[in-house]
């Protein structure tokens, strides 16, 4: 039996998740961004082994639920799920970020630097980092125009970097990203083409399977199968180039 943290666990992929992960026998530590959404998933919640709270566009928030995590003992595994699509303009956070990078990969690389090491880390990816390439001088979207598909494409790109930097700089941790595919989600929208049951059973999967192909670390996958992505996330020199501007922008160093 092993202990994982989901983030964004009260709907679509994380739930899902959740409830797969329980019903194999694990416990599962919940994350709601609101007591009203925490609220919304009423019973399911006393079914966990524990539920923070918190708002990943927040880096004070964020910050909490890192303490919060570690007041309820080492994760075994912790699965990056949250994540915001299309916002119609750029956003301001707390901390004056646009919402987009704060919730898709300012909160998880926070998270990871500030969380006790566990045994396995997920980091939900998308195929659109295909298309991330961007300025590292302006990832926080303060000099162009607000583009949303392309900001969301950037932050998957980003958080795919940040599995594959954690897979080399500490070699005890298998840390992988997941393309979880176009799902039905309330993200994905209903008329998203691609299986709502695989889009979550290869996190689940990468989380706590002992089978050798999930004992791996540094890849990038897909329903269950590795894949290769973009070459950014596999350069050495992008993945600390990347880690450098985080480190900047969030007052906190991870490596």
């Amino acid at each position: 039996m092993a202990r994982i943290f989901i983030t964004g666990s009260t709907d679509g992929l994380g739930l899902a998740a959740a409830r797969t992960l329980l019903a194999e026998g694990h416990e599962v530590v919940i994350h709601a961004r609101s007591k009203e959404r925490a609220i919304a998933v009423g019973g399911f919640s006393a079914l966990t082994a524990g539920l923070v709270i918190g708002d990943l566009s927040s880096a004070e928030d964020t910050r909490s639920i890192a303490g919060q995590i570690n007041a309820l003992g080492r994760m075994d595994a912790i699965i990056h799920n949250a994540g915001v699509y299309l916002g119609s303009d750029r956003g301001s956070t707390p901390e004056g970020h646009a919402r987009t990078l704060a919730v898709n990969i300012l909160a998880p690389y926070i998270l990871t630097a500030l969380v006790g090491q566990p045994d396995r880390l997920v980091y939900l990816s998308s195929g659109m980092h295909l298309s991330g390439g961007g300025p590292l001088d302006d990832i926080d979207w303060t000099k162009r125009h607000w583009n949303a598909s392309q900001a969301y494409s950037e932050s998957k790109l980003y958080v795919a970097t940040l599995a594959a930097a954690v897979a080399r700089h500490w070699p005890k941790v298998l840390s992988n990203a997941v393309d979880p595919g176009w799902v039905p989600t309330k993200m994905g929208g209903a008329g998203a083409p691609d299986d709502l049951e695989m889009g979550h059973q290869t996190q689940t999967w990468l989380a706590v399977s002992e089978d050798q192909a999930a004992r791996v670390s540094g890849r990038y996958w897909h329903h269950r199968q590795p894949r290769m992505p973009s070459p950014e996330v596999l350069d050495t020199g992008f993945q600390d180039q990347l880690m450098d501007r985080l480190a900047e922008l969030t007052g906190v160093r991870l490596f």
